[in-house]
């Protein structure tokens, strides 16, 4: 790629390019967004939460799956900020940049959401190696929950494991969604080294709202209607959804964002 690809329209060249490899993915009934699909629907239909969990900018892709307009009721957003929101540990952790390396929290974000066995785990992550990413799919697995991992497989097999276990997200998720990402997620070489304009974002969106739009499929085809949230900002859309979410009551955090 020369430099003069180093503007809006190369990204939305290359951007696009990838959007459309992952569509494509899709349309195979053995693909892997389908088993996705399976994985979320089932969970849906046995009365699940859907728990999601990410860190860095893989928090973007738990708010595009928990809690939004359009989007699924049974969803629950994980965070390293649990600890402070509900663990009671002083803010001052959060200044930690090293936190999500540091063994033991995601075992604490976990019992802190106090998920049941139906539930299913979405771990979000680019490289899939962070400590607490691996740390966290383990103990979901441990518990007997599906996990449903979204990340780049071009750069997790470019990374050592950095988890004492030697494994990667890759490695204990059931089913993997690939973001097509390069390693290092940017996506526009500079010359001279180093690259410009992050892909993990726009193509995660893209598998997360694929997947939701086939569990619906799936869903629908049992007869089952899919409990979707409707935007707080049409009339009647705020009480509708207080209405849907009292089913899951206690088991769903909607805290200001």
């Amino acid at each position: 790629m020369s430099v003069d690809s180093v503007n809006a329209s190369g990204f939305a060249r290359e951007g696009l390019d990838a959007l459309n490899r992952i569509a494509a993915s899709a349309q195979s009934a053995e693909g892997e967004v389908r088993r996705a699909a399976e994985l979320i629907a089932h969970c849906v239909r046995t009365d699940g939460v859907i728990q999601a969990f990410g860190t860095g900018h893989s928090q973007a892709l738990v708010l595009e799956l928990a809690g939004r307009a359009g989007g699924l009721v049974p969803t629950n957003r994980l965070s390293i900020a649990d600890l402070v929101l509900y663990g009671g540990d002083a803010p001052s952790v959060l200044d930690d940049p090293l936190l999500e390396r540091k063994p033991g929290v995601a075992e604490r974000i976990y019992d802190l959401a106090e998920p049941r066995p139906e539930d299913l785990f979405v771990i979000i992550s680019n490289s899939g190696v962070n400590s607490v990413i691996v740390e966290m799919a383990l103990r979901a697995k441990e518990r007997g929950h599906r996990v449903l991992a979204i990340t780049s497989l071009s750069h997790t097999r470019a990374v050592p494991a950095s988890h004492p276990s030697g494994r990667k997200l890759v490695d204990i998720a059931d089913v993997v969604l690939d973001n097509a990402a390069p390693r290092g997620d940017a996506l526009l070489p500079l010359p001279g080294g180093g690259s410009v304009c992050a892909l993990s974002t726009l193509t995660g969106v893209m598998l997360v709202q694929m997947a939701v739009a086939e569990a619906a499929s799936l869903l629908l085809a049992a007869g089952v209607r899919p409990p979707v949230y409707v935007s707080a900002n049409v009339p009647g859309g705020f009480e509708g959804n207080l209405d849907l979410e009292t089913r899951y009551a206690g088991r769903i955090r909607r805290t200001a964002s």
